[in-house]
């Protein structure tokens, strides 16, 4: 499984380039301060659409910026993926419209279902696309809480064979945790945990890495340390007390 470090990280030029040397990072269109360097230091780099994050600011995405942006990097040999633009407020019908529409001259668009949209949909994508990614949404906007997990199976028995493997390389969006991806058949995760987590202090006890992309590199060696699973099982759920 390819893990991906979300950017952009703190830091100098020095700081950032030991941090993503050798590794995978996303890096989102609404900020891509890093990209020169992660394609420059990383083993692949995705890019995420960012849309939610421009939402978030009360913006719209800039689909014709974005796809000119992708063709400036699709063709990069680090360059792993992208994530088709999605309507955030949008229904299915909106977002499907938005898939037709990605430019075909694009190299490895990916769609993303999110959790609170139809397995009718989701079946759809893994009808036509080699790649798909996952986001947390609506009621089950928190991964690893029971009320997901519930929904991750459902999922999964629509992306898998009656054997458990994947029948399209799926991502998941902001699901970079040992505790979801280990137990899924995962082709990649992505977070931020390392480039966000990396200034608490008080999760390194009493042997603290003296600099700030030293502690990033802990923290996302103990991710890497980990892998998927080879294949879907049903998880069982723990019924939540409260």
């Amino acid at each position: 499984m390819i893990h991906y470090h979300g950017s952009p990280m703190s830091g100098d030029k020095f700081d950032r380039t030991r941090f993503y040397e050798g590794r995978s990072a996303m890096v989102s269109f609404a900020c891509t301060s890093d990209l020169a360097l992660i394609a420059n230091v990383c083993n692949t780099f995705c890019i995420d659409n960012g849309a939610f994050s421009i939402w978030n600011k009360g913006g719209e995405i800039d689909r014709d910026k974005y796809y000119s942006f992708l063709r400036k990097w699709h063709l990069h040999p680090a360059y792993d993926f992208c994530l088709i633009p999605d309507v955030i407020e949008g229904d299915e019908h909106d977002n499907k419209k938005l898939l037709e529409e990605f430019p075909k001259d694009i190299k490895r668009g990916v769609p993303v279902w999110h959790l609170h949209e139809s397995l009718e949909y989701l079946q759809y994508m893994v009808d036509n696309y080699e790649m798909i990614a996952l986001g947390s949404s609506g009621d089950y906007s928190c991964p690893n809480t029971s009320k997901w997990w519930e929904r991750i199976n459902e999922a999964f028995i629509v992306i898998c064979d009656d054997l458990g493997r994947p029948k399209v390389r799926v991502h998941g969006l902001r699901m970079l945790n040992p505790e979801v991806f280990t137990k899924l058949p995962f082709y990649s995760t992505d977070s931020t945990n390392a480039v966000r987590n990396a200034s608490s202090l008080d999760r390194f006890g009493g042997y603290k890495p003296p600099s700030y992309w030293q502690r990033a590199d802990v923290i996302a060696r103990r991710i890497e340390a980990h892998q998927s699973s080879p294949f879907f099982t049903a998880q069982p759920i723990q019924q939540e007390l409260f």
